[in-house]
């Protein structure tokens, strides 16, 4: 009976029936195949619960009581990261990107015009960046920018670009293409850089000299750089598959060899920052975003696919070690608890958190054992609703799980151009 529902599956798929098997990743990359897993279905779920999950999710974040997207007048909007009352270019990014997912041009270019205003500097030595973070009236509370967020805008707007061209009222291509320009000609001056070290071809924590000194693992997003090589049409495609592969190496010397897990920052050959503060040597918020990161390059590319399945496989082990419904959200990389727990909204303590259990589940895409099909249905269950002490974070655990339902769903996808 389990084989047939495998086929019968894998036939309104359109894969193979080994494809099927919840155990057994794919072998082949979405740039080469066009098709995506989804994993709630082979799983068993039914479709039609799968779309009003996904539907459901979006809505909780974009229309629900506890949304974290806010229209302003008739043409812009931001998301705003509530607990700490800003704007950030991490959410305005990733705004960008589930927009043009879901085909929302409206909620894109919304979202792009409050941010092009607001945050990005149109001229001086931080010409083409944007502010990290602002307040929800756009007052800049940082003037500098965080290197994620241009590497989100990059490829949203190069995905807007393939899926309704440069003709509607905001030239994509070109606007990302600005960012890419704007940042390979800064030289240090007013000590700003490259976002990208050229040196080690990694991307930077923060593009200055102090910040170009060391990086973020959940920054990687190998195969967004494969998006650039194809069409960016910058004249850098060269150097951005380099720079794919390069983080794809960085990455195996990132993360942990027996736990799987990886700092909130290290040095571009993977050692660790020693800086002794609580932010740095620890697997902390930033952190959770790398499987679910892994699970994007391996279901986009599958360029490391027996590496990306191991590593997989060891993470959620470990985590299924600390038990599958009470894993905490912090721990030193070779598994040990926290000497201190890093706050959030004015909130201190070690949680399941709901983040973490979306990335984790995420990873199942790579997977070859059968536990992450506990993830999976530990995802598709959980709440997002207060913890016990009270604290509920409508952005970063919304954003990801919303990220997570995209990927297990087969509807976080690389956007061609039209023919």
């Amino acid at each position: 009976m389990k084989n047939l529902l495998y086929l019968l599956l894998c036939l309104i798929a359109g894969t193979s029936c080994s494809q099927a098997d919840p155990t057994k990743p794919w072998d082949k990359g979405a740039f080469e195949t066009q098709k995506y897993r989804n994993l709630f279905a082979e799983m068993g779920y039914k479709q039609a619960d799968i779309d009003a999950k996904l539907k459901s999710v979006f809505n909780d974040v974009f229309y629900g009581p506890n949304k974290v997207y806010f229209e302003v007048g008739d043409s812009m909007a931001y998301i705003s990261d509530i607990k700490n009352h800003d704007v950030r270019t991490e959410g305005m990014s990733y705004g960008l990107m589930i927009a043009v997912q879901f085909n929302r041009q409206d909620i894109f270019d919304r979202l792009w015009r409050w941010g092009s205003k607001y945050m990005q500097h149109q001229d001086g030595p931080l010409k083409g960046y944007f502010a990290w973070s602002c307040k929800v009236d756009g007052t800049r509370n940082s003037q500098g920018p965080a290197s994620d967020g241009e590497l989100y805008y990059v490829t949203a707007l190069i995905f807007a670009s393939n899926l309704w061209g440069n003709n509607t009222g905001i030239d994509y291509l070109a606007e990302a293409q600005n960012i890419l320009n704007c940042s390979m000609e800064k030289d240090g001056t007013d000590r700003v850089m490259p976002f990208i070290n050229l040196e080690h071809k990694l991307i930077t924590f923060v593009p200055d000299i102090r910040g170009g000194l060391f990086t973020d693992p959940s920054y990687h997003v190998p195969a967004f750089y494969e998006v650039w090589a194809r069409w960016a049409d910058d004249g850098r495609a060269d150097l951005w598959r380099e720079c794919a592969k390069r983080s794809r190496e960085y990455l195996h010397k990132s993360i942990h060899p027996i736990t799987g897990l990886n700092p909130d920052y290290n040095n571009y050959d993977g050692t660790l920052l020693d800086n002794n503060r609580i932010i740095g040597d620890a697997f902390r918020f930033d952190s959770w975003r790398v499987p679910m990161n892994m699970a994007l390059d391996y279901s986009w590319a599958c360029a490391d696919k027996e590496w990306q399945q191991e590593y997989g496989n060891k993470i959620q082990n470990f985590l299924y070690s600390q038990g599958i419904d009470t894993f905490v959200d912090q721990y030193n990389v070779n598994g040990t608890q926290v000497r201190d727990t890093l706050g959030a909204g004015g909130y201190k303590a070690l949680r399941h958190s709901l983040g973490l259990v979306a990335t984790s589940a995420a990873a199942s895409l790579m997977c070859t054992h059968e536990k992450s099909r506990e993830f999976v249905n530990k995802l598709w269950n959980a709440r997002h609703e207060p913890y016990e002490d009270g604290y509920f974070d409508a952005y970063y655990d919304g954003l990801l799980r919303l990220f997570a339902f995209m990927h297990l769903s087969g509807n976080y996808r690389i956007i061609f151009p039209e023919e």
